[in-house]
């Protein structure tokens, strides 16, 4: 794990430690972390609902094909299998 100082005023300060007690962190870093993973949720939820959106407005539906849906689900397939490769 690495590591990184940042630097607080007082008052902020003071606020991450009243988090930590209050909010049953052991540390500061912890809380820290939460607030990051937290941070990193929202964006990525930020982000499908820009997709969502997208695909919302990308014209009208149409029924799938047999065909269309082989296609997609070989594609799924190959990017599943190719992640548990590189992990």
């Amino acid at each position: 794990m690495e590591t990184m100082n940042i630097s607080l005023p007082e008052p902020l300060k003071d606020f991450v430690e009243q988090q930590v007690v209050q909010g049953g962190y052991s540390t500061a870093s912890e809380y820290v972390r939460a607030l990051i993973r937290d941070d990193q949720k929202r964006k990525a939820e930020e982000r499908l609902e820009a997709l969502l959106l997208q695909g919302l407005d990308s014209g009208d539906a149409k029924e799938m094909t047999k065909k269309e849906w082989e296609a997609l689900r070989r594609t799924v397939h190959q990017r599943i299998t190719q992640r548990k490769q590189s992990a």
